[in-house]
């Protein structure tokens, strides 16, 4: 049975690995991503010294990780009736955690580049002089397709984040500036 529990716990550390580096990809710290698949995949709550145990982490790593998955609502305390160590388990809709990033970081910043490339733009046309119209009309051609992508990338993940359906062929339309 040994054998059977240690060839379990490593492919589970295995799944755990793949799911942190994917975390990690996605800009996040790989023990997060590790963290999190281990408690989603037991059926049962851990304590933070068991998921220490588990990944072979100090404590320090666990508190701080813990602390910025509940940040980031993915896990949770759970209640284990008679025990006094904090329990914590997975939120298991995937969905609604990949949704919340999107729309927590990736919506917003690309509507601060939006709200910049407008600001840029507006620069551009105020210092229009004769002598350097040609440059400035060049660097306006070119956030103004920044622009377009960004505004093209925000219906998208808007469209994606309420469910609709979406329409991606204004990226085929896209056009890049020319050089």
């Amino acid at each position: 049975m040994e054998a059977s529990q240690s060839s379990t716990q490593a492919a589970m550390l295995r799944v755990a690995d793949m799911v942190g580096a994917l975390i990690e990809f996605w800009g996040f710290k790989h023990n997060m991503g590790r963290l999190w698949c281990v408690l989603f995949l037991h059926k049962e709550p851990m304590s933070a010294e068991e998921l220490r145990q588990f990944l072979s982490v100090s404590t320090g790593t666990i508190s701080t990780t813990v602390n910025e998955l509940q940040r980031w609502q993915v896990i949770r305390k759970a209640n284990v009736p008679g025990e006094r160590r904090e329990y914590y388990e997975a939120e298991t809709n995937i969905w609604a955690m990949v949704s919340r990033v999107f729309r927590e970081r990736e919506l917003g910043e690309i509507q601060r580049s939006i709200a910049l490339f407008g600001e840029a733009r507006k620069t551009f046309e105020a210092a229009k002089a004769p002598d350097n119209a040609t440059e400035l009309e060049f660097a306006d051609e070119r956030v103004k397709e920044l622009l377009e992508l960004s505004k093209i990338g925000e219906a998208l993940l808007s469209g994606l984040l309420q469910g609709d359906s979406i329409d991606s062929s204004p990226l085929a339309l896209f056009k890049p500036p020319k050089a």
